[in-house]
């Protein structure tokens, strides 16, 4: 096993202790799963009825992150980019902003013109960013949080 993989365990593990702390304070029930995943530790809660920690349109989970990435930080003394899902919210995002990517990148490629899409979070940027390039297509963020949106354009 490589450093940077025993590393992101590490990180794995932190973030799984804090979490589980934090559903004990509020009373939630929730598995967690760790793994490593493009180079970055990710942690899911999984569990009936967690929606409250996810929030309208995943602003509880999107702080739920940042306060554990902090907590990483804390004990290990480096910025953590642990990705943190709750109830699967983030890979059913992932997989609607993917097909938003390819009909996007589709319509660019053969208009021939710019489509600009809506604004989005570093997270969901990531996700059609990589989605677009698949497609064949090239994109491009405009703008500054929390308005920064992506322009995809014709190869």
């Amino acid at each position: 096993m490589t450093e940077k993989l025993s590393l992101l365990e590490q990180e794995g593990e932190i973030a799984a202790d804090y979490l589980e702390a934090l559903l004990d304070i509020a009373d939630f029930d929730g598995d967690i799963d760790m793994d490593v995943e493009n180079d970055r530790a990710t942690v899911s809660i999984v569990g009936a009825d967690l929606n409250q920690l996810v929030g309208e349109k995943g602003a509880v989970l999107e702080a739920l992150q940042e306060l554990t990435r902090l907590a990483v930080t804390r004990e290990t003394g480096e910025r953590s980019r642990l990705m943190l899902d709750i109830s699967g919210y983030r890979a059913e995002v992932k997989t609607k902003l993917i097909e938003v990517a390819k009909t996007a990148a589709a319509t660019a490629l053969e208009s021939g013109e710019e489509v600009e899409l809506k604004p989005m979070n570093a997270f969901e940027r990531k996700v059609v960013h990589d989605a677009v390039a698949e497609a064949g297509a090239k994109s491009i963020s405009k703008g500054e949080d929390p308005k920064r949106r992506i322009v995809v354009l014709p190869a």
